[in-house]
């Protein structure tokens, strides 16, 4: 039902993807799309724990620390709904036991009772006999065996029939010991009420079992799994209460099915007498038989661990979205994480994609931050594109909740900084893809390049042009240390570690450094008469040269001269 408390270098990319907004407004606007590093590693942050509809567990916990009583804590999670009481049993599917017999030690006043309206019988209690089991018989009846040093022996049931007519169970005075496979050997797990060996269907030839007992002793074995037994009273009875209306509820479902309610987080984990405490018992006694109704009828109260600051909506009046003010407390460490996960998990688990490219959250519940939890997720790759719901994605990375967010790459971040849709790059135009010991991507009017020294820096138009024909980071001008930046005159000017570009309109985009960059900075750089570049740095037979469109420099390497001449 819920999760509770516990806790090379590739090749350039040459693909195109349509542009697409990275960040929505809305859940029915545009998709968010998230780059995938060349690193194949996404940063994940995110808020809550389980899916957040219902009962916040640590909310609750907060509550109570703000000295809400339970009933208030249970009218702000499922609002409308109104307590009531409920009684009688309710049937409990034991996983742990997976034999097909069911064994129980020897107990004062043990008893076996069959099913089907034949009658109960009390056993015998022989020093002699260790060990008491239900076994299937033949046509659906069942047959009670008893241990003993010389091995297992029918049980004579009084009168003239050798078996029992339909299934069976254990009854005594206080909790029984049913023995269960663990470790080497068998174990004793304890449970109140009856132990019951059950067909799963008529003419069955396979057997579970089953324990039977009333809600609040079931509820007491629950309690103490679903939240921690040191946390204060007034959560510890809501939880109480939630968790006996959710059986309720289940019982109600399922009124005729052989179990009502298994003991798993596909339900709500039930440990039996060895989970009970004192604390959690006093809230189960403290609120005997109280349930929560809506329209008469037992409410489905969902629970998880942490609702994030936001609940979700579980399409009912009382499963609202709504924020969330007790969950974000100083305590609740599952409010806020982050997490480091690979893609290389997504693209095994979908090779139809090929190389994942970006992933894009096109919907979600448009409630707290990002938007929301996510709904609905696809996956762009070199060879196609698969679609998730925001569960799978969650289970797939085995994440806490599907209330995430996933961290843009410094790359999409500088665009972000530049002014994103708005930017003068304009949108993207490729995914990441890896150059020399850094990365790049391509835009509709430039390129952003990232290294981990400098950082992400955006090139574009004919400077990025003149970078390239250099032969870009894996030429002696290395990588951008700036971005583009406004020069005199209308012109531009990048810098990278091994040198500069200046572009002009007039004078085109044109590579300086060295000796010659520093003549020309000295002089006045564009601002001089000089103006701008109009070639690179060449190298002459004394030295180096560059035009300009007003001059030359020239620079004698043995006499470490410059000439500066008019053109």
């Amino acid at each position: 039902m819920r999760r509770r408390y516990r806790p090379a270098l590739a090749a350039v990319a040459t693909a195109v993807i349509a542009p697409i907004a990275i960040v929505a407004a809305g859940h029915t606007a545009a998709a968010q799309t998230y780059y995938v590093p060349v690193t194949g590693q996404l940063t994940i942050s995110g808020h809550g724990y389980g899916h957040g509809r219902g009962l916040s567990q640590y909310g609750a916990q907060g509550a109570a620390l703000h000295g809400l009583r339970y009933r208030k804590i249970l009218s702000f999670y499922y609002p409308g709904t109104s307590v009531g009481t409920a009684h009688g049993r309710v049937r409990v599917l034991i996983s742990a036991d997976t034999t097909p017999d069911l064994q129980v030690r020897p107990h004062r006043g043990l008893r076996v009772r069959d099913d089907s309206g034949g009658g109960s019988w009390r056993l015998p209690a022989h020093r002699a006999i260790d060990t008491w089991r239900l076994r299937p018989a033949h046509h659906g009846a069942t047959a009670a065996d008893y241990h003993n040093s010389h091995g297992w022996h029918r049980w004579a049931i009084p009168g003239s029939r050798r078996t029992l007519r339909g299934d069976a169970e254990f009854v005594a005075r206080g909790p029984l010991t049913l023995l269960v496979p663990g470790g080497n050997g068998v174990v004793g797990k304890r449970y109140r009420g009856a132990l019951r060996l059950a067909r799963p269907y008529a003419g069955a030839t396979t057997r579970d079992t089953v324990n039977v007992l009333s809600l609040d002793a079931y509820v007491q074995g629950v309690v103490p799994n679903e939240m921690p037994t040191s946390w204060r009273p007034q959560a510890l009875r809501s939880q109480a209460v939630a968790a006996r209306t959710y059986a309720v509820w289940q019982r109600k479902q399922n009124p005729d099915r052989y179990y009502q309610i298994c003991d798993t987080t596909a339900c709500q984990v039930y440990g039996g007498v060895a989970a009970e405490q004192d604390s959690s018992n006093n809230a189960v006694q403290g609120t005997a038989k109280k349930i929560l109704r809506f329209h008469g009828s037992p409410a489905f109260t969902e629970f998880s661990a942490s609702s994030g600051g936001w609940t979700a909506s579980g399409g009912t009046p009382y499963l609202p979205a709504k924020r969330d003010p007790y969950d974000g407390f100083s305590g609740n460490p599952m409010h806020d994480w982050q997490v480091s996960v690979s893609t290389a998990k997504l693209e095994s688990s979908h090779p139809e994609i090929g190389r994942l490219i970006d992933v894009r959250v096109t919907k979600r519940d448009g409630h707290g931050a990002w938007n929301g939890r996510v709904q609905q997720v696809a996956l762009q790759g070199s060879s196609g594109t698969a679609y998730l719901t925001g569960d799978d994605f969650r289970w797939l990375f085995g994440l806490r909740s599907t209330w995430f967010n996933i961290a843009p790459t410094p790359i999409i971040a500088r665009w972000r900084h530049l002014g994103g849709r708005h930017a003068s790059i304009g949108h993207p135009v490729s995914g990441e893809y890896a150059v020399s010991k850094g990365s790049a991507q391509n835009f509709i009017s430039g390129r952003i390049y990232w290294s981990k020294q400098h950082g992400a820096r955006e090139i574009m138009g004919p400077s990025l042009a003149a970078y390239q024909h250099w032969g870009g980071p894996t030429s002696n001008l290395r990588w951008p240390v700036t971005g583009m930046m406004k020069a005199p005159n209308g012109g531009h000017k990048v810098r990278l570690a091994g040198g500069f570009i200046y572009s002009h309109r007039h004078a085109g985009a044109h590579v300086l450094f060295g000796p010659i960059h520093q003549r020309w900075g000295k002089a006045g750089a564009a601002g001089s008469w000089l103006g701008y570049p109009t070639t690179d740095v060449f190298t002459i037979s004394a030295g180096l040269r560059a035009k300009f469109q007003h001059g030359v420099i020239s620079w004698d390497r043995s006499a470490d001269r410059f000439h500066v001449r008019h053109r």
